[in-house]
């Protein structure tokens, strides 16, 4: 699947795509039940930034099993965990882990999960390609930037309060929505819990925010890895200081830690007792771990270490 075609289905206004798709378990790419035709619903739902590697994965099954019927949602990690922990879906796809009020909601409703890690992503800040006066800013000034009222009381903050040389220009904020994790991972890090800046424009849609940033000179924004990776032509991304000198997100700097603190790792949380019941999850969950390093690639994040997707089928199979 080209990655164009995920952003564009992305940006529709369901909350739920549904794609059709065959188990056969017996296929090149594997599957656990042994060329047996599976049918049934899978339901996943939750962070937008994980949902273009599980769609990818979606679409791929559906070549393994025509009975099976997918829905991929993105209605965001704290949306998602809200479907997850009431048992109205089998997956939550997450951009940060699950907390601790939500895992007390899956336990009051009798739900038991499983969480499983799918690839790593370096959270990215964006500036608009016309922009040639940024060439870094370090973790205190993209909190000065994001905070309410850091800069003189006021959220109206312009480049040159940062740095006196850039332009006397107020900075247009754009930032995912509370409800998604990446808000939550960038408020954790680079917010330290402080209120964001009011002027800033939330959206849950990460294509809204790249259609935002390209449409400003002056616009700051950030979102995951691979929005930008597919909108490189449009957007620059802004090389980060947490303090060992500038560094830019790629591949190899977020696999090894060194995007510091920008770098994450992006999970999907799986409903045991479907995994049990339901042989078509188990099915999904083994075909996406056993291909995950490929999706995850394919749709532009990086990819765990292959022992860490061998590990992560070994605690599949126990859950079985």
């Amino acid at each position: 699947m080209k990655k164009s075609k995920w952003f564009a289905l992305a940006s529709v206004t369901s909350a739920v795509l549904a794609f059709t798709t065959a188990c056969g378990g017996g296929a090149q790419q594997g599957g656990e039940n042994g060329g047996e035709q599976l049918s049934g619903n899978v339901v996943v739902d939750g962070s937008s930034t994980v949902y273009p590697i599980v769609e990818a994965a979606a679409e791929a099954y559906a070549g393994e099993q025509p009975d099976v019927k997918v829905s991929v949602g993105l209605s965001g990690t704290g949306g998602g965990f809200e479907k997850f922990t009431k048992g109205e879906t089998d997956f939550s796809n997450a951009s940060r882990p699950i907390k601790e009020e939500e895992k007390k909601a899956a336990e009051q409703n009798g739900i038991q999960f499983e969480e499983f890690k799918v690839a790593f992503d370096g959270l990215s800040v964006l500036i608009n390609k016309d922009n040639d006066w940024v060439d870094y800013l370090t973790v205190d000034e993209l909190k000065k930037i994001f905070t309410s009222g850091a800069v003189n009381g006021d959220d109206k903050v312009k480049w040159s309060d940062i740095r006196p040389e850039w332009p006397n220009e107020e900075i247009k904020l754009f930032s995912p929505g509370h409800d998604s994790g990446t808000f939550d991972y960038f408020d954790e890090v680079i917010l330290d819990g402080q209120p964001l800046n009011k002027t800033a424009q939330l959206s849950e849609d990460d294509n809204v925010l790249v259609q935002g940033i390209a449409g400003d000179k002056n616009a700051l924004g950030y979102f995951g890895f691979a929005y930008y990776i597919e909108n490189k032509d449009k957007l620059k991304a802004v090389p980060i200081d947490g303090g060992n000198g500038p560094v830019e997100p790629t591949h190899e700097t977020i696999q090894s830690g060194k995007y510091a603190p920008l770098s994450r790792p992006l999970f999907t949380y799986v409903n045991v007792q479907s995994l049990k019941e339901k042989a078509q999850v188990y099915d999904f969950a083994k075909f996406l771990l056993e291909n995950g390093a490929e999706f995850v690639e394919e749709v532009g994040y990086v990819a765990l270490p292959e022992e860490q997707y061998q590990e992560q089928l070994k605690k599949l199979e126990g859950l079985k």
